[in-house]
């Protein structure tokens, strides 16, 4: 089929069918030239293609480039989708858009005026089209969906509508009853007017006089024009009929002649306005009776009266009139009496026809040349009123059908037949019963159970009437609520009505299922306004009594019974939620449901999303409606989403039909409940433009509902509401009326309300206030003042929405939205052009509608803030929002998977960046701490400290460098519209910090490294110093002792023997290196920091540590602020607070201790930094730590500590310096001076010897050091890109492994250790993780032989390098050239080892050997040690003592990567998984038990088993230290913890994890933590295991 985008652009599709498929093919054939010229004027059109019937309604709906369009006809073949455009825009001047416009036009205007008398109107362009032509060819080809739609639209815009449609292809003429019927009209007869009631009826079914006007062959007059004037009359002029002297309307008529058009005139009840005090139908009949005979016989027989229009009477025409029967007081003529000669022939002709069918004078009516057209109007009312005096038959037009057939008619309606009966069968019941009582018959399911159901799911997330049970029991006890009341619903059988539903909305053929439909629609309309208009008469009638009951219960019937297609379809997806089944339909058959409402919404019909009448959405079934869609589109489904909101019966729904082309109801009498659905195609022209394949319209109940208002919930309704289809929506339009600043007021308030939650959850809708019923040319400029009043109304609602909130920082609507007062504000002039019921839709609105539809289209091309969804994104937003809107505190309520995914892969991207941070500056820094190291010894500390300051600089360089790097790498990450990076933008400023927190404390780190190398070098360099004092005075004492032993024969026995006694004489006086006061340092740091807490005086006394810390450290009340203390009434409080206090001291010198361990286990020594670190992290401790400890318990706790610190720093620091003594040192070189005594006296080659041990001594060591500087980094790289790298990925998934492990081991300990000393049981699994791993296929062994390699690779590339000249040839083959080879070399090795000058010197002393054969010596050692150093690798078991030893430890680096800011959930110590370590609020997954943390009731001393993610959106109140023993609200925890945020768990499965552990351990916990076991319900005991580890995958959305 053509589609509308191709026939807008006005080409030609190739497959279109050849136009002689469908003409006669004889061309003597009467009906030839008729069909040919139909034919070739629907092939001037481009409509040939969709003849007949094949337009369809959707296509037009589609969103394409060209329905954007506003430009005029191009080509012929333009016009009728311009005209198309236009009607759907119900813009009133589209019968304009007959007229191909071209710069010809203009060279027209200026031709010579007197050429105009050449021309007769019948010489109209080939460019031109008569209207009325135009319209019957469309409503030949139109389906009969297009057909309704066009003629509803036409009516709005107070055209005629075709009754009787011309056949084209010399077929029948069609009664267009079926086109008719979807035209609903209200009027108020002038009988009513005192009640003020009205009617509201379907055009077709309104028994309505109904009145003919036709013409005989010649007449002159323009009957059209004369109905107009009679229809205008009291207004102004509108063209209802299309007449000679409009545009276009004198072209000359190709395929419009025996067209009937009707419309209506409709009193308003306001008799100075009203023409006729009743309705009435005028038809009119296009071309003269004797060309449309049936058509003239069938307006006679049903008419009222027929008006014949005419100058003179012809013989043809005189027998058609004189066949009449009974034509008194039904025929009327109007004769044009002209003044010329056939005056009087015309008269008797009349007067012939008046004897013969015997008509009263009064019949006839004289056109007078006197009278002008106005006065003779006027007479015609006159007519028409007498005829309406008179007591008249009429006839309704769905009863018109017999006599159509019976003149050889053909009806649109008999093809809908046998959906007609079946709509009916399902209707019928309706009139002999109540609607509430049909629908507990028929539509059981919508019924009591499913408002229940909605309350418990709302009461299960506010707790609010759970009295004195405990919250676990009493939400189980909801949740068997709950599932009871499924089953029940589950146990029903479908209703006989639901069968037939059911049956017939699966018929695979669309077109009879969309007949089924509509026929429903209408049926149930009908209905609907019969019973709602008696309803509505009593209500008004009570009110005037103001009984109070019987109104309330007049208000509930009204919302009762409401009865559409959606109750229908509403009862079919709950019959899918709780599966429903009955003999006759089998599961296979329910589950095909969500197909065909696919299908559906696809055809274009709405889609219940929200049950407005239960405030409930059956999850299951809008989300395998919408999956089912989104597979039948293959997967192509991005939509973007537009609501509009605003007060009841303000025109929502009709812009947003005038915007797009739809049918939302408007006027049903109805009042609808909930929010709808509805999707429209995009166009592939403009998919990528707009970044959506659809755009889906939500049309919502009002708010503000006068019928909701007496209800207790209508504001917390109408927030829900608003929050929900804004938080789903791309673009709300909200409908601002002015004129009511009240209720403006209350609407702009659940607005902003609505807006300030997204923000906070991360959506940013594109928000614009159309201000309808603005009518002034000058409105934009004058209403300057109204838009600055509504942004003050906005920042007063902003204001009050923030404090409820609890979001004080919000000021002023920009900072919710971006608000542009002149972009996002509209003014729309009223829908109607006068006083209804007669006025038309007004221009000026259809064209205000438009230019506001292609501005937002345009503004959504530009703006791509708001990732588009797809349906399976979108259904897992909305199930979001729908729970969260159910909670009290919608902002800390919100949960979503979407934004959980996209939190959790910034995460995993940003700890990546910050490892990549971390191993650029750990490399750095390794190279920076041997260059320091390399320094020559020969240098003053003046240069060491140069050295030392410069690469200070260097490395703040480069970690600003890396700061700027990994800033720019969040930047682009946001710039990255595909990862939902929108719905975490307020965690942007968060990552941001986190950034430069991590910046500053890898500076800190390195400066501290860098220090200490610093203080290494320095102390090494005294340690060489003595060291080479007395390597010179042995080197000249063995010089000595050989040439004293040179002229004798000794023994090898002698000459040992005479070394080893001058060995000791040289070293007796040799002393160590001087031992620090590692003590006194330590205690000089903790005062310094506590410098300014004015405390020194309490240290003063204290000289040593040496006796502190010794013993376990004990909190004492007098660690308790006094006036805290005081205030606590409650003795157990008195005593939790001790005990908290003291459970809280012993974790922290646990850490603290092992801290000090792992310094203290190291090669180091000892440096003030170590101390100043362990200070911080008892600082950064005690500020997470009880609010109520003092200063003197910091006092004692850091002196405690530092008792401890200090005697394993001074075990280190004795270490470090045996290691370095210059006695030591030298002892390790006296076997070798004495072989170098013995060779020298024996005159050995020495050269290999000499060879090896300067590989062992300098090159081993050197070598072993370059492998441990860079395994650390290794170990890390390894575990990060093996199979084990997810469980390091973010720390939620870190979280996931720990706690699927510890269900797996299912070990009592395990569990305590990791909720009571959480960072020790981390520490302490990524350390025995990093052993398996490595002890896993040799990986270690792998690592150290890559590392081997390359130096290996380095060495002997050093030694090639080396051995040559700057001139590129071979030092020279002597002695001497040795120590060049050296140099060189270690020049050459710089930056990858550390060749000490000292060992050098030690070694080689004494050499004979000249330098090749030393060189080649030195290769083969190379080789050599590679093998020893594999071999001992190969047979190294103890890899704790290796991982202990790094310098750069992967378990601190993995600790530091997972375990983020330490801090623990204040009710259930439940860690923190935040990314980066810098963030505003803290948050974790999933929360546990509180009794597992230890806490419990105060009363009955037994465990909490409360979940904390129930307590704080429960009444409940708490009471602990930090509420200094005052009860205060769960709900308001944020009062004493503002930095973490509890929301309730997603399901209540998702914390089934903790549930479990607390079942299974209770009696273990409870002896723990001196307790009793906790009261845990009965259905946690039915928890197993799988089930508990399913709940941890859901809440962690591991799949």
């Amino acid at each position: 089929m053509w589609d509308y985008g191709t026939a807008l652009n006005g080409k030609r599709p190739n497959q279109f069918s050849d136009v002689s498929d469908i003409q006669p093919t004889n061309p003597t054939s009467p009906a030839y030239h008729l069909t040919t010229g139909f034919l070739n004027f629907l092939s001037h059109l481009g409509l040939e293609e969709f003849y007949p019937n094949k337009l369809t309604l959707w296509s037009l709906v589609e969103i394409n480039k060209n329905s954007l369009s506003d430009e005029t006809a191009k080509s012929v073949e333009d016009i009728p989708w311009c005209f198309l455009r236009k009607l759907f825009k119900i813009n009133a001047e589209c019968r304009s858009c007959t007229h191909v416009s071209n710069t010809s036009d203009e060279e027209e205007a200026h031709t010579n005026l007197f050429e105009f008398e050449l021309h007769s109107a019948d010489d109209s362009s080939d460019k031109d089209v008569n209207p009325l032509d135009l319209i019957v060819a469309l409503f030949l080809c139109a389906d009969s969906f297009l057909q309704q739609e066009m003629a509803v639209k036409m009516s709005m815009c107070q055209f005629s509508v075709p009754l009787l449609l011309p056949g084209g292809n010399n077929s029948q003429v069609t009664l267009m009853l079926w086109a008719l019927r979807d035209i609903v009209k209200e009027w108020r007869p002038q009988d009513l007017s005192e009640t003020r009631e009205f009617v509201e009826d379907s055009i077709v079914q309104a028994n309505i006089p109904f009145y003919s006007f036709v013409r005989l062959k010649n007449c002159t007059l323009s009957k059209s024009q004369f109905l107009n004037l009679v229809l205008s009359s009291g207004q102004y002029s509108h063209n209802i009929f299309t007449h000679r002297d409009m545009k276009g309307g004198a072209i000359k008529k190709n395929i419009a002649n025996g067209l009937v058009e009707v419309c209506w005139y409709l009193p308003s009840g306001t008799q100075n306005l009203d023409i006729f005090p009743k309705p009435v139908a005028i038809a009119n009949l296009r071309g003269d009776i004797a060309q449309s005979l049936a058509q003239f016989t069938f307006l006679f027989q049903v008419s009222t009266a027929t008006f014949v229009f005419l100058d003179k009477v012809e013989e043809n025409e005189h027998k058609i009139l004189t066949s009449l029967k009974d034509v008194k007081s039904k025929l009327i003529f109007i004769v044009n009496c002209k003044a010329d000669n056939d005056r009087q022939a015309v008269m008797m002709s009349v007067k012939e026809i008046q004897k013969e069918l015997d008509l009263p004078n009064s019949s006839i009516n004289i056109k007078n040349p006197r009278v002008n057209a106005a006065e003779f109007s006027e007479k015609l009312c006159t007519a028409i009123r007498k005829s309406l005096i008179d007591e008249t038959i009429s006839m309704k037009i769905e009863n018109m059908v017999d006599k159509a057939v019976e003149l050889g008619l053909s009806v649109d309606e008999n093809t809908t037949e046998d959906q007609n009966k079946a709509a009916e069968e399902i209707v019928k019941g309706i009139a002999l019963q109540s609607i509430p009582d049909y629908k507990k018959q028929q539509l059981p399911l919508q019924g009591d159970n499913w408002k229940s159901l909605s309350q418990l799911e709302k009461e299960e997330c506010r707790l609010k009437n759970a009295g004195d049970q405990e919250l676990e029991t009493y939400k189980s006890q909801l949740q068997a609520k709950k599932q009871q009341i499924q089953q029940d619903l589950g146990k029903h059988k479908l209703s006989k009505a639901m069968k037939a539903f059911i049956e017939h909305v699966s018929d695979s053929e669309k077109e009879k299922r969309d007949l089924f439909l509509k026929w429903m629609k209408l049926k149930l309309d009908t209905h609907s306004r019969n019973k709602l208009s008696g309803l509505r008469s009593k209500f008004k009638d009570q009110c005037m009594k103001k009984d109070v009951k019987l109104i309330a219960e007049l208000e509930q019937a009204l919302l009762d019974s409401s009865l559409g297609i959606e109750h229908y379809m509403r009862e079919m997806g709950l019959i899918y939620e709780f599966s429903v089944t009955s003999s006759e339909t089998t599961a296979d058959e329910i589950s095909r449901l969500p197909g065909i409402a696919a299908e559906m919404l696809l055809d274009g019909h709405p889609l219940e999303l929200l049950d407005g009448d239960a405030s409930n959405i059956p999850e299951r079934w809008v989300t395998d409606v919408l999956m089912e869609l989104h597979k039948k589109v293959g997967g192509k489904s991005r939509l973007l989403v537009l609501t509009v909101l605003g007060v009841q019966s303000t025109g929502k729904s009709t812009l947003l039909n005038t915007m797009f082309g739809v049918q939302f109801p408007v006027s049903s009498g109805r009042c609808t409940r909930g929010a709808y659905m509805l999707f429209i195609r995009v166009g592939e022209d403009m998919q990528s433009d707009l970044n959506c394949d659809f755009i889906v319209l939500i049309d919502t109940e009002g708010l503000k509902s006068p019928l909701l208002a007496q209800l207790e919930d209508s504001y917390e309704h109408d927030n829900q509401l608003a929050t929900f289809v804004i938080g789903l929506s791309d673009v709300a339009v909200i409908n601002v009326a002015m004129e009511n600043l009240a209720e403006m007021k209350d609407v702009l308030q659940i607005a902003t309300h609505a807006f300030l939650r997204m923000k906070q959850i991360g959506k940013k809708p594109v928000c614009h206030f159309v201000h309808q019923n603005v009518a002034a040319v000058s409105a934009h400029e004058k209403a300057m003042t109204e838009r600055k009043h509504l942004l003050d109304q906005l920042n007063e609602m902003t204001q009050i929405a923030a404090e409820m909130e609890k979001q004080p920082f919000m000021k002023a609507f920009t900072d919710v939205l971006d608000y542009d007062v002149e972009k996002n504000n509209w003014n729309i002039p009223g829908l109607w052009h006068g006083t209804p019921p007669m006025a038309p839709v007004n221009t000026g609105y259809s064209e205000a509608v438009a230019d506001f539809k292609k501005n937002l289209l345009e503004t959504m091309k530009r703006d791509r803030n708001n990732r588009i969804y797809q349906i399976p994104e979108f259904l897992e937003w909305m199930r979001s929002l729908w729970k969260s809107v159910k909670y009290e505190n919608f902002i800390f309520s919100f949960r979503n998977t979407l934004v959980a995914h996209a939190y959790d892969n910034l995460c995993k991207e940003f700890t990546q960046w910050e490892w990549e941070f971390r191993k650029e500056i750990l490399s750095w820094q390794t190279e920076a701490e041997l260059e320091i190291l390399n320094v020559d010894n020969e240098s003053d500390v003046q240069h060491f400290n140069e050295i030392f300051e410069s690469k200070k600089t260097e490395g703040s360089c480069k970690i600003a460098e890396q700061q700027t790097i990994m800033k720019k790498k969040l930047q682009d990450y946001y710039k990255n519209k595909d990862k939902h990076v929108n719905l975490i933008e307020k965690y942007k400023t968060d990552f941001s910090i986190s950034v430069t927190f991590l910046a500053n404390e890898i500076r800190h780190s390195v400066n501290n490294k860098l220090d200490c190398a610093l203080e290494l070098k320095k102390n090494s360099k005294k340690a060489q110093e003595v060291q080479r004092k007395y390597r010179t005075v042995i080197e000249e004492r063995v010089m000595k002792l050989l040439r004293d032993c040179k002229d004798s024969t000794l023994l090898d026995e002698v000459l040992t023997d005479e070394f080893g006694k001058m060995w000791a004489e040289v070293t007796v006086n040799v002393f160590g290196l001087k031992e620090q006061d590692i003590s006194a340092n330590i205690l000089s740091q903790l005062k310094r920091n506590l410098l300014n807490r004015k405390v020194n005086e309490e240290l003063q006394n204290l000289e040593d540590l040496q006796d502190i810390g010794r013993g376990r450290f004990e909190a004492k009340n007098g660690h308790i602020k006094t006036n805290f203390f005081k205030r606590l009434k409650n003795i157990i409080l008195k005593t939790d607070t001790k005990r908290e206090l003291q459970i809280f001291a012993d974790s922290v010198i646990e850490s603290c201790s092992r801290f000090v361990r792992e310094i203290a286990i190291t090669n180091k020594d000892y440096h003030d930094c170590f101390t100043k670190d362990l200070l911080d992290k008892i600082d950064g401790s005690l500020k997470i730590g009880p609010k109520f400890c003092n200063l003197k318990f910091e006092i004692d706790l850091k002196l405690h500590m530092c008792g401890i610190a200090s005697r394993e720093f001074l075990q280190m620091h004795r270490r470090f310096l045996l290691d370095k003594d210059p006695k030591n040192q030298l002892e390790k070189y006296k076997a070798q001076y004495l072989t170098d005594f013995l060779d020298l006296y024996k005159q050995r080659d020495h050269c290999q010897r000499k060879a090896s041990d300067f590989v062992q001594c300098c090159i081993k060591p050197a070598v072993v050091e370059y492998i441990n500087r860079s395994l650390g980094i290794d170990i890390v790289e390894e575990i990060l890109t093996s199979s084990h790298s997810a469980e390091y990925s973010s720390r939620s998934f870190f979280q996931y492994s720990i706690q699927k492990e510890l269900l797996q081991k299912e070990d009592f300990d395990s569990f305590l250790k990791f909720i009571c000393n959480y960072e020790i049981y981390v520490k302490d699994w990524i350390f025995q993780h990093i052993l398996d791993k490595m002890s896993e296929n040799k990986t270690l062994y792998k690592l150290k032989t890559r590392n081997l390699q390359l130096i290996v690779d380095k060495i002997t590339k050093a030694t090639e390098w080396a051995s040559k000249g700057e001139d590129g040839t071979l030092l020279p083959d002597t002695t001497e050239s040795i120590s060049k080879l050296i140099s060189n070399m270690r020049k050459h090795l710089v930056r990858d080892v550390s060749l000490s000058v000292e060992e050098e010197k030690t070694t080689l002393f004494q050499i004979q050997s000249t330098c090749h054969p030393f060189i080649n010596s030195l290769k083969t050692t190379v080789n050599d040690l590679k093998e020893q150093l594999q071999e001992e690798f190969s047979n190294s078991n103890d890899i704790t003592e290796t991982l202990n030893k790094l310098p750069i430890r992967p378990q601190d680096e993995l600790f530091k990567r997972v375990f983020g800011c330490g801090q623990q959930c204040p009710f259930c110590k439940v860690p923190c998984e935040a990314g980066g370590k810098e963030h505003k609020q803290h948050h974790a997954a999933v929360h546990r038990s509180q009794g597992l943390a230890g806490y419990e009731y105060a009363d009955s001393e037994k465990l909490c088993e409360t979940l904390c993610t129930t307590d704080v959106h429960s009444e409940r109140k708490f009471i602990n230290t930090d509420t200094q023993g005052e009860f205060h609200p769960y709900k308001d925890y944020g009062k004493y913890y503002p930095d973490w945020h509890i929301p309730p768990d997603r399901t209540i499965q998702a914390s089934d994890y903790w549930k479990y552990v607390l079942v299974q351990y209770n009696d273990r916990f409870a002896e723990e933590y001196k307790a009793k076991p906790a009261d845990v319900p009965d259905a946690w005991r039915r928890i197993t295991k799988e089930q508990a580890l399913k709940g941890l995958k859901d809440a962690f959305n591991v799949k």
